[in-house]
């Protein structure tokens, strides 16, 4: 039965408290404050409520039969942003933590007592007072690049139901696949099973066309238990830069034997189940094993295993070097995001010729890993961790971190996990930096010294994690650089060319400290979005550049240096330089970082893909999903194959005598055979050409050839152009440009 719609809301206090729940028609005509609120949905986006930090009361009517037989009832909330305090006819339920998954309550009793029923739940999402020492695990949501430091996710924001299941129901199931080649593929299950008296059980649970059915004996209450399925030959899942991708059905049923159970026993009288449990799954099926079903869970898993070796990923035995981009929540308001926005955003980043989204910092909608299943597209999954949080909050994560792996462990797609974005006590406030490198004697401490943070809460989730999901890599942190004991770190978070430096710092690093540049898990800078009108950009120049600064990310102090307003006769114009950067510093870092491919680079994320907010920031793509130049100039240093060569100086002088390696890098499995490279330099008054013909490896990096140059007595630009010819894997000519200032010598 669905609960949502028809509910109302009021601002909480203690004489409300005490008669919220008395009168089952009080909240029905608005009166005393009580208005409609949307369920699933975020408190803010009702008029009565867009400026309320809560907690509020929620409320709403309903009517049920009572149950018949064994039946047994349960009250699901798919999701409460962030904590929730459940009333049913004003008995206490229960309550909630953690935003991202399902809280069930068993109310058998309470529908048996009457037909008409009133539910309330008290909401709480806190506001965030102190940014170093947060209490509430949500991530991106209330700390995040350009979020407004106001803004407040809480609401009922997924749907709440009411579901009936036999005398056994699945309170718990966690599906992973532990192995797989060719000839085997290994799923692991592990269920918590609630039954309502001690009975003897019967288990099937089938992967694609395998089946497995066991007897079990169950005690009375909750029973954990763990069993296996082979599958022989299995069809592989791949990245879709690797191979297809063969989803399979999962179905876990539980079977009340009938000296146990009643005739109706959780059947809806043509033998099949008809609810779906705390996984994400559902439907219906056909029992044949002589019992009635109690309680069924339907998901789908890809067969594939992925292993994280020196930062590079294998995937199935295949290392892949990574191409992605970071993604906040498709919208701050991620109840109101439609399917098809979530599965547009994977499409994006795959026509990016990217193979990895960071879900940075939150857990999504479950719509967004479907659309990665089908597509192919790998996942690092952040817990939703970023910067300070406060000693209290150890426990919850330990235990939402198992709830995490619970609800996506399934998923072919979640290759990586993180356990926490930046553990650092610092508050990147308006105009603030990156910390990574450090650029203060703050920041650096921030990563070397040890912090509660960093050697306690992170270690504490990547155990609980690795305990609970043994086939995947697990990160503790990122954006950590290397430091005692260890002096490993882990991926790194550069800003060259934008917060820090020139994009041709990169290669330094990569020769000095090659550790750092291992995997970059972000990398980019700032752009004005073409969907602008938040800006105002009537009022060039005067905008309001404080309320930019605070509501929607823009760092003043870093545009004033590399773009600056002052320079720009127009707000056009100035966007423009602002999104020609972007795409400069993107183009470039991606460039270095796969000449460096497994040597020692694995991957990198850029920062991020699109906004889910209005703001001037870090994405390629803006809050209504207009792409930014950036977009483009990342598609094309991504493709299969490209064409690179050593970077100009910034300025190089007459006489002077460069040495330009060219390098082409494959990312196919295959041999390109007949490869042609053409080099042409071009100044004031002349050129000079170059040709390179041969064969490249599968997946590889190869040198070329060498450019000698002189530069020539031309003042004035010096222009590289690179056309790389192939055959038809290639996807057609691979063009790239560079270009320095002559100047006397």
């Amino acid at each position: 039965m669905d609960l949502d719609g028809g509910w109302r809301a009021n601002a909480a206090d203690d004489d409300l408290r005490r008669t919220w729940l008395d009168d089952p028609g009080a909240a029905a005509d608005g009166a005393g404050g009580w208005e409609p609120v949307t369920v699933p949905g975020h408190w803010r986006s009702d008029p009565a409520f867009a400026e309320a930090h809560g907690p509020l009361l929620y409320r709403t009517p309903f009517e049920h039969e009572p149950p018949i037989g064994d039946e047994r009832w349960w009250l699901r909330f798919d999701g409460i942003f962030y904590q929730g305090d459940v009333w049913l006819d004003g008995g206490y339920v229960g309550d909630t933590e953690g935003y991202f998954f399902p809280h069930t309550f068993e109310v058998t009793d309470a529908l048996r007592a009457r037909r008409e029923h009133v539910l309330g739940v008290e909401v709480t999402c806190s506001p965030v007072r102190d940014r170093t020492a947060k209490r509430s695990i949500t991530g991106s949501f209330q700390h995040a690049e350009g979020l407004h430091p106001d803004a407040n996710p809480g609401g009922i924001w997924r749907p709440v139901r009411l579901e009936r299941t036999g005398p056994i129901r699945i309170r718990h199931l966690r599906v992973l696949c532990r192995e797989a080649n060719e000839t085997r593929a290994t799923v692991t299950f592990r269920a918590v099973l609630d039954a309502a008296e001690a009975t003897e059980a019967t288990l099937r649970s089938s992967v694609g066309g395998t089946e497995l059915v066991e007897e079990r004996r169950l005690a009375a209450g909750e029973n954990q238990v763990e069993w296996q399925l082979r599958v022989d030959d299995p069809d592989l899942w791949w990245p879709h830069a690797l191979g297809d991708q063969p989803l399979h059905d999962v179905v876990v049923e539980v079977f009340a034997h009938p000296a146990s159970s009643g005739d109706a026993a959780g059947t809806d009288g043509d033998g099949h189940g008809d609810g779906d449990g705390d996984g994400d799954g559902e439907g219906d099926g056909a029992v044949s094993v002589g019992a009635d079903v109690s309680h069924r869970i339907e998901q789908r898993i890809g067969l594939r295993q992925v292993h994280l070796r020196a930062w590079v990923l294998h995937v199935n035995g295949e290392r892949l070097f990574v191409k992605g981009a970071n993604q906040l929540p498709n919208r701050f308001a991620l109840a109101e995001a439609t399917a098809e926005d979530l599965r547009r955003d994977v499409a994006l980043a795959k026509d990016a010729n990217l193979d990895l989204i960071r879900v940075h910092s939150h857990i999504s909608r479950p719509e967004l890993y479907d659309a990665a299943d089908e597509a192919g597209m790998l996942l690092w999954q952040d817990f939703p961790l970023h910067r300070g949080y406060a000693r209290s909050v150890r426990k919850e994560a330990q235990r939402q971190a198992r709830e995490a792996v619970d609800l996506l462990g399934h998923h072919p797609s979640v290759a990586i996990w993180c356990g926490h974005d930046e553990p650092f006590t610092l508050d990147d406030g308006p105009g603030d930096t990156l910390v990574s490198p450090p650029s203060s004697a703050r920041s650096l401490a921030a990563h070397e010294l040890p912090s509660w943070n960093k050697s306690i809460l992170d270690r504490t989730v990547k155990r609980s994690i690795e305990k609970a999901d043994a086939s995947r890599p697990v990160i503790a942190h990122s954006g950590v650089l290397p430091h005692p004991p260890q002096f490993d770190g882990t991926d790194s978070h550069l800003s060259f060319g934008w917060a820090y430096g020139d994009t041709r710092d990169l290669g330094g690093l990569a020769r000095a400290l090659p550790r750092v540049i291992r995997f970059v898990g972000e990398l980019g800078a700032q752009s004005v979005p073409d969907s602008a009108d938040f800006c105002e950009p009537e009022r060039w120049p005067d905008l309001d550049w404080e309320r930019l600064a605070n509501d929607h990310g823009y760092r003043s102090a870093v545009f004033d240096e590399r773009v600056p307003p002052a320079d720009h006769p127009t707000f056009e114009s100035w966007r423009r330089a602002s999104q020609e950067l972007q795409a400069e510093v993107i183009r470039h870092q991606v460039e270095t970082l796969r000449r460096l491919k497994y040597r020692p680079t694995g991957g990198f994320a850029v920062l991020s893909l699109a906004d889910g907010w209005p703001a001037i920031g870090s994405s390629i793509v803006d809050h209504e999903r207009r792409p930014k130049l950036a977009y483009d100039a990342l598609r094309l240093a991504c493709r299969p194959v490209i064409v690179v060569a050593d970077r100009f100086p910034a300025e190089v002088a007459v006489g002077d005598a460069l040495a330009l390696d060219v390098h082409v890098i494959s990312d196919l499995r295959h041999e390109l055979e007949e490869i042609e490279v053409r080099a042409r330099l071009r100044w004031e008054g002349g050129e000079q050409r170059w040709r390179f013909a041969g064969t490249i490896d599968a997946d590889a990096c190869i040198r070329v050839g060498t450019l000698p140059i002189e530069v020539p007595d031309a003042p004035g630009p010096m222009t590289l152009d690179l056309t790389l010819i192939g055959p038809d894997a290639v996807g057609g000519p691979v063009h790239r440009a560079d270009r320095t200032q002559i100047v006397s010598g």
